[in-house]
Parts: C-alpha cells; structure tokens; sequence
C-alpha cells in the first residue's frame, strides 16, 4: 500500500491545470464522498477527487491497473495500458475526457520525471450516470422489456455503426497486429485460457488446447481481412457504458488501441445478452433475444457489412472465455459455463455466424 499525501495530489493537480487548486474531498469511487485521506492507498482502485478550480467544483478520477495477471505482471505492462489510453481517450465519439497520465515514485511524490516511478496512473473527467448492466440486470428480474430498453439497445447500436464508419487505409498493419494480440495478448484468448484453474469438470487441458487450435486457425484467415481495420472502443461492454437520461450515455475505458476489428465491439456487448438470458431462462430466448436480434439487426442494416458474420466467431470465442471465467465470475453455475464454452466451440467451428439460429450453437 501507498500512503499519498494529499498536498501532494492538490500540488499535482494545480500543475496539470495550471492553476491553484484546492482539494475538498478524497475518496474511492464506490463511496465518493469521504475524508480528505489517501494513507493506504491501493492500486487498482479507483478514486473520485474532489476539488475547486477558480472557485469552479470538478471532480476526476485517479486510477490505476492491478498488477494480476493477463499480461499486467510488470510495471511496464501496466505504463503501456494507461498511456495508450490517455492516448485515445479523447479521440473517441462519447468518452469521457482523460485530463492526464502520470507517475508515483517510490517515496509517495507524483512527478513528471520518469527516472523514479514505481506505478503509472490515468486520471478521467467524472461522469454521472448508471452502468448499463443495471438495465440488464432488471430485465432479469422483471423478465420483460420496456420500450425504453430497446431504445437504449438501439442506441448502443447505432453508436457503433458510427464509430465503425471511419476507416484507416493507410496503416492495415494495426489490423494484424489486432487479430495477433486476439490470440496471444495476456488479455485475451491465451491469457484468459491461461488464467483457467486445472482440474475443472466442465474444461479440462484437452477442451483447451482443442480451443485454441481451432483459435489459431481462424487468426490466419482474418490475416486476409485487414481491409476492415475501423475505429473501434476495443471494451464495449455494458460496465463500460454510463446512461442518464433517456438515451444519453457515455463510454468509458477504451481499451487496447484505437483501430481495430468491428466485430471485437459488436461481440462484446451481444455476448451479455445471451450471458444474462442464460442466467435467467437457460437459453437465449425471452427479453434478451429480442434485445441481441434488435442489435444485430439494426447494425447489419445501417452497415450493410454482411462480412462481420465471417470473422465475428473467434472474438466471440474470447468474450466467452471471460464470461465463463472462475475468476472473473466465481459465483457463475457450472451448467451456464458449459453452456458458454459450447456457444464459443460451436461458433468457431462455422464459417458464418447466423444471429438469428444462435440457439443452435447452445445444443
């Protein structure tokens, strides 16, 4: 733990901005109010800071990676993730504003100099709202969807035919280095079979070194589409979208680059309805059916891009590793794993996907 003085942080904060500034408040984002005290601060949560710019209130967040595992073992690992993302934070449609990266040193001072540092941070504008999967996880509860959830899934929809829309012809290289970490970044597809405990009774060693084979196949024909390298968020998820009123929403946490393979968001967030459907009626089927079809209907129809059906699997395959994951959710029935790890092999396993069979892929 780190004991961060919090002179030290208002010190920093009036030289990012240039000006005097006057810290009221310190605390960790799931309290966001509290004493004026950073002693024990840990890595790998986040903070709200509370403070006065000209007699202006702001609030941001500091934040920080923890260093477990998928490829954030070293200090250096971490320091690429956030300067990437300050990088790209606020070249994005919706996402929230990245104020500054900076460093720790060993004694506790935040500096600019690089000689000294032991951990890197990012600190974000603050934003309201309400995480999508609260919706997701009301639809579960009611079992029904109002005219507002498909508003909202609509929304979600045509903020990535937006994104999507901007190509980058000039640098296809980014799209094989995309479809290379698919597989072999510690946060993907090999990271995350990595991070799966032996001995389990629904993936044994056999189940995933068949899995990744069938992963390597396919990372050698998307080698050919580099042609459909686009803008991309790169962590597209429902804990990644903040709602307010209506259908106004901002993103957060983009993640991994900034130009990439489409289908990478539009998995992301359509895996969460089938994940949430399976929880709740032990097939997709019901509200979340209708929410994943609304999806991925409307993005087909405003794209127009057909071609996502041939390289959209292998993405799926790794959001389905982190779903079905001991690790990530503990608490997951055995039953629900199964049935994700066989979405993802039955998913490898076609040429196309067909949205509308998806059932078939859970047989």
């Amino acid at each position: 733990m780190l004991e961060l003085k919090v002179a030290r942080v208002q010190q920093y904060l009036s030289e990012v901005y240039k000006v005097p500034v006057k810290v009221s408040s310190v605390a960790p984002l799931c309290e966001v109010k509290g004493a004026v005290d950073l002693k024990g601060f840990g890595y790998g949560v986040p903070y709200v800071i509370e403070f006065k710019v000209k007699g202006e209130s702001r609030r941001v967040v500091l934040e920080t990676l923890r260093p477990e595992g998928f490829g954030h073992d070293y200090f250096a690992d971490r320091a690429a993730v956030l300067l990437m993302q300050h990088s790209v934070f606020n070249r994005l449609p919706r996402h929230v504003r990245s104020v500054d990266v900076g460093s720790f040193t060993s004694d506790g001072d935040v500096l600019k100099s690089l000689g000294d540092c032991c951990e890197f941070f990012i600190v974000t504008q603050f934003v309201d709202g309400v995480l999508y999967h609260s919706d997701l996880d009301r639809i579960r509860a009611v079992q029904t969807v109002a005219r507002l959830d498909e508003e909202r899934c609509l929304a979600l929809s045509d903020y990535l035919v937006e994104i999507h829309s901007v190509k980058n012809r000039d640098a296809l290289g980014f799209y094989i280095r995309c479809v290379r970490d698919l597989l072999g970044h510690g946060e993907e597809i090999f990271g995350l079979t990595d991070s799966y405990p032996t001995g389990l009774a629904y993936a044994d060693e056999k189940f995933f070194v068949d899995f990744e084979k069938m992963c390597v196949e396919w990372r050698w024909r998307l080698k050919r589409k580099a042609h459909r390298l686009s803008r991309v968020h790169g962590d597209f998820h429902p804990w990644n979208v903040l709602f307010r009123q209506a259908c106004d929403f901002t993103v957060l946490d983009r993640s991994r680059g900034e130009w990439g393979e489409p289908a990478d968001d539009v998995s992301t967030m359509t895996i969460n309805y089938l994940f949430y459907s399976l929880q709740t009626f032990g097939e997709l089927t019901g509200p979340f059916e209708k929410l994943f079809l609304l999806f991925w209907r409307n993005y087909l129809d405003k794209t127009g891009d057909e071609e996502i059906l041939s390289v959209v699997q292998p993405f799926y395959a790794w959001r389905s590793l982190v779903l079905a994951s001991p690790i990530w959710y503990p608490h997951l029935p055995i039953e629900v794993r199964r049935q994700i790890l066989r979405f993802a092999t039955k998913a490898l396993s076609v040429e196309r996907f067909d949205f509308e069979r998806v059932g078939s892929y859970l047989e």
